[in-house]
């Protein structure tokens, strides 16, 4: 069986030691590699090549957006998770462009660090190779950046369940489109099942993303993002509306 190789790059000593027993007792994946200092991060990615690193933003040395543009550029096929004190959407979208494909926002719960691991392990095939000549080329990104980038850029906050929830949801019906039209009976219970959690509580959660972001007023970003104005105003698109609506998008932008 394949083990996924886990690189952790946190000051934080207890939360080390809290990422590394829950990963212990996951089967495929280990740790690696841990250091505390951004330059030993450097040498650390090199030697022990991780398949996915955790970066605090705040390192001892060089700091984590330094480490994580190294990744970008010495070792793509490795995936990045930034970690971060503020929810601030500056620095979750600087933390994006450097190249990290999930920003959590301290505390940290480390069942919800390998979620996003065994995401990144199942939806991104684990040492792909980017020859130096594609290095170059690597803009396209993975579609959980993509729908990552949509709902901070319109003021969904990645720390509530329903960011996760409604992200799920969208992949699903990317994959999917007839699925849209089975949103209480299959969607809901898929995503409910996959995070451990009802289908009533996913429905909430993803009732309550929207309206933040809704709430939030950022009319122009949400126009800038689907190219029209769309539920100016009061008007909030229902969950199902909601979903369709991102997954159209990204399903009309992988044929240009």
């Amino acid at each position: 069986m394949k083990v996924t190789k886990i690189a952790v790059f946190e000051n934080n000593e207890e939360l080390v030691a809290d990422i590394k027993d829950r990963i212990s007792f996951a089967e495929g994946f280990e740790v690696c590699a841990e250091s505390a200092n951004g330059n030993a991060a450097l040498e650390l990615i090199m030697s022990a090549k991780p398949d996915v690193a955790i970066v605090d933003l705040v390192l001892m040395g060089l700091d984590g957006f330094g480490v994580l543009d190294f990744i970008k550029e010495n070792r793509p096929e490795c995936t990045t998770i930034a970690i971060g004190s503020f929810v601030d959407d500056k620095i979750i979208n600087e933390a994006i462009e450097h190249g990290a494909v999930y920003y959590l926002a301290k505390p940290v719960k480390s069942d919800t660090l390998m979620d996003r691991i065994r995401d990144l392990s199942s939806n991104k095939t684990v040492g792909y190779k980017v020859t130096a000549d594609l290095r170059d080329k690597r803009k396209v990104s993975s579609l959980d950046e993509k729908i990552s980038n949509i709902f901070i850029t319109i003021g969904i906050p990645p720390h509530i369940k329903g960011f996760a929830y409604l992200r799920e949801g969208i992949k699903m019906a990317v994959d999917e489109p007839g699925i849209i039209n089975r949103v209480t009976k299959e969607l809901y219970p898929s995503i409910g099942a996959r995070f451990n959690t009802t289908a009533s509580k996913v429905e909430r959660a993803i009732r309550h993303a929207i309206e933040v972001a809704w709430n939030r007023g950022r009319a122009d970003a949400i126009s800038s993002i689907f190219g029209a104005r769309v539920y100016i105003g009061s008007e909030r698109p229902t969950n199902s509306e909601f979903i369709a609506l991102v997954a159209d998008k990204l399903i009309l932008e992988s044929f240009k």
